[in-house]
């Protein structure tokens, strides 16, 4: 599925206000954030079990597209500024694991992405679950903890982040939270938390305009804006 949407992304879409799905994929989510950007959350004919795909929009392009598994582990992502495409190597050293961070309220993960724009990059942290439950827009989510350090392959860090984000029990997800991002030179903060949920059916589903946050000036890099738990 993974090329057969990124040229679909990449493609203009039927519609300037509205998302177009590629082929044999159906929509079960949109999500505005708090950051001027929307996000949505298919599934296709193709796509192995437990796998869904994101596509992530600001104010006026796409960010980002994604795929994640039945355990949200990040398999594949695609930046499109950046034109760097990521995916999951075959055999982690520490898989991340929705299914143990839900008994055991802790997951470790330290795996490795391959990419033939950056090279190899390694990824090591640990969510955390707080305890906390919030609502928001009649969805009930989890809050996380998270800290997340990024490195080169000879060991060399690149960025740190950490804050809290949120996890869907129903839709085995990770959604954005606050933040901090510190890279060599700067810190930059983040705020992706999740405004509405919109699914099929209600006013708003596949639009591509963001609601909330937008005018803002962006205080973090477009390379590093989507870089938290729930995207690569």
């Amino acid at each position: 599925m993974k090329l057969a949407a990124l040229a679909i992304m990449l493609a203009p879409p039927v519609s300037a206000q509205e998302f177009s799905l590629p082929a044999g994929c159906e929509e079960n989510l949109t999500v505005h954030n708090s950051d001027c950007v929307v996000s949505h959350y298919f599934r296709c004919a193709e796509d192995l079990a437990g796998e869904q795909n994101r596509v992530s929009f600001p104010e006026n392009n796409t960010i980002y597209m994604g795929t994640i598994d039945q355990e949200a582990q990040w398999i594949f992502s695609h930046h499109i500024a950046d034109e760097i495409t990521e995916t999951l190597e075959l055999t982690p050293f520490d898989r991340a694991s929705f299914s143990d961070l839900m008994p055991m309220g802790v997951d470790d993960f330290d795996f490795r992405t391959m990419s033939s724009e950056v090279g190899v990059t390694r990824y090591d942290g640990r969510d955390t679950l707080t305890g906390n439950q919030v609502v928001i827009d009649g969805v009930t989510l989890d809050e996380t903890l998270y800290n997340l350090t990024a490195y080169l392959e000879d060991g060399t860090q690149i960025w740190q982040s950490q804050g809290h984000e949120f996890i869907s029990r129903d839709w085995r997800m990770f959604l954005s939270g606050k933040g901090s991002i510190t890279t060599l030179s700067d810190t930059f903060e983040t705020d992706g938390t999740p405004v509405q949920f919109i699914t099929p059916g209600e006013p708003g589903f596949l639009s591509i305009k963001p609601e909330f946050g937008c005018g803002v000036q962006m205080s973090v890099a477009p390379e590093l804006q989507e870089y938290s738990h729930d995207s690569l």
